[in-house]
């Protein structure tokens, strides 16, 4: 995430002048026109920008001044900068650096502490009565036995599904969307693909799929990178194509 140089200057001046009030010379807004509307989102929208770059930069241990940063901006529309251009470009250039740096770390101490959460994880569910760990790694339970037909890798097929962390926590769910999923088991992780195909149709079943036969060192927002997951899918149906 870069977090450098991309307010609009109209949104940099709207915030400027907003900001460069006293506290005790606010005044209630009047948001009586549509121009008055306009510009007072303009500024919201700068305001709430400067406030996640402080929240990000925060992150990782840099403080902003607010004050600074607010002074900064005024001084940039007044044009009357204490830093020259080279010297702006060059500390922006290592602040944004030293946040890609840290960020970099960070995912990789993360990546380091689900490996090891991991296989802990895998190891003491592998050891549950019921669960039945394959060669590949993927660990499965019979929730429900259906006596209808296998899909192969290719056939497209029609399930329920619960996705989530080994935490608990809900990553996806056709069941709260109320609607279940269609997909050829071919285009979805490695893990689906060889737990669906022991499947019959109207089985259920519960996979711990080890982050190699998943997302592996991909960061998807709430699945971190090296994360297991924990699925519960109930296979309604393989669709076949229409042949006439």
């Amino acid at each position: 995430m870069r977090l450098v140089t991309k307010m609009t200057l109209v949104a940099v001046t709207v915030m400027t002048l907003a900001a460069c009030q006293k506290e005790t010379e606010v005044k209630p807004v009047q948001l009586d026109t549509d121009e008055a509307k306009q510009a007072y989102s303009l500024g919201v929208s700068a305001g709430r920008y400067l406030g996640v770059a402080q929240d990000e930069y925060g992150k990782i241990g840099v403080t902003l001044d607010q004050q600074l940063v607010l002074r900064g901006v005024q001084d940039a529309i007044a044009d009357s900068i204490a830093l020259t251009d080279e010297e702006l470009q060059t500390v922006m250039q290592d602040l944004d650096q030293q946040y890609q740096d840290k960020k970099i770390a960070m995912l990789e101490a993360e990546a380091a502490e689900n490996v090891a959460a991991g296989s802990t994880y895998l190891a003491e569910n592998a050891a549950k009565e019921g669960v039945t760990v394959t060669e590949s790694g993927l660990q499965y339970e019979v929730l429900q036995q259906g006596d209808g037909e296998k899909p192969t890798a290719t056939d497209v097929v029609k399930v329920h599904y619960s996705g989530t962390l080994t935490d608990g926590t809900k990553f996806d769910s056709s069941y709260d969307r109320d609607e279940p999923a269609q997909f050829p088991l071919n285009r979805v992780i490695v893990g689906w693909t060889e737990g669906v195909q022991l499947m019959n149709v109207g089985s259920k079943y519960k996979f711990t799929i080890p982050s190699d036969l998943a997302y592996g060192e991909q960061d998807k927002g709430v699945i971190k990178p090296n994360s297991v997951l924990v699925f519960e899918v109930e296979l309604l149906d393989i669709i076949k194509p229409n042949v006439e």
